[in-house]
């Protein structure tokens, strides 16, 4: 894997990142295959992959539930999280704060 440093930060973040928008999924309308997703997850931190990007609103709320079951058991010291505000629901500046210590 080839690393680069990210902005100011003293860290180097994975030239391929993981985007958890996608998680593999049990059919139609069925949700996210949380077993799976888990298994893709510390497949590619195994690999490598220490960038990984999530949003709130992901699989209607479960990504970030899948990513952090998937990052237990010494595999959340690996890796560096991004994640987004979903602007669409901040009306005023303390819901900055708010939104985002609920994720």
């Amino acid at each position: 894997m080839k690393y680069r440093k990210l902005g100011s930060l003293n860290w180097e973040a994975s030239a391929l990142g993981f985007g958890c928008m996608r998680f593999p999924s049990r059919g139609m309308f069925r949700g996210v295959d949380w077993d799976e997703s888990i298994k893709l997850i510390r497949y590619g931190i195994d690999k490598g992959i220490n960038y990984f990007d999530t949003g709130w609103l992901y699989h209607f709320g479960a990504s970030e539930k899948i990513l952090g079951k998937a990052l237990q058991g010494g595999y959340r010291e690996r890796v560096f999280l991004v994640t987004k505000l979903p602007m669409f629901i901040v009306s005023k500046t303390e819901d900055f704060n708010k939104y985002l210590n609920l994720q």
